[in-house]
């Protein structure tokens, strides 16, 4: 399993009761062939307004799947109970580390 083939998607509430969803994936590039891109991004959208909040690329590879759900649960947990910011700031150190499985 890669994250090429999908990405991971998980919605969230946050404590001011917006509801964002946070993406663990490849960049997107249209200049790039997908079987190229090995880019793995962290990004937060907000559902109510369609708006990108927020996009960082990590130091993950499409095939570490399993560090990708942990960085995933890790943001959506902390965003949830407000310990994280949406914001850039906030997730370029989670972005720049692989989360314990």
């Amino acid at each position: 399993m890669s994250l090429r083939g999908e990405p991971l998607e998980q919605e969230t509430t946050l404590p001011d009761g917006r509801v964002v969803a946070v993406r663990v994936g490849l960049a997107e590039d249209s200049y790039i062939p997908r079987r190229e891109l090995d880019t793995v991004v962290l990004e937060l959208w907000d559902e109510g307004r369609g708006e990108h909040l927020a996009g960082v690329a990590t130091v993950l590879s499409a095939d570490d799947v399993d560090a990708a759900r942990a960085l995933l649960r890790e943001v959506v947990q902390s965003l949830a109970d407000g310990s994280l910011a949406p914001t850039a700031g906030a997730l370029e150190p989670l972005a720049d580390s692989v989360p314990p499985q």
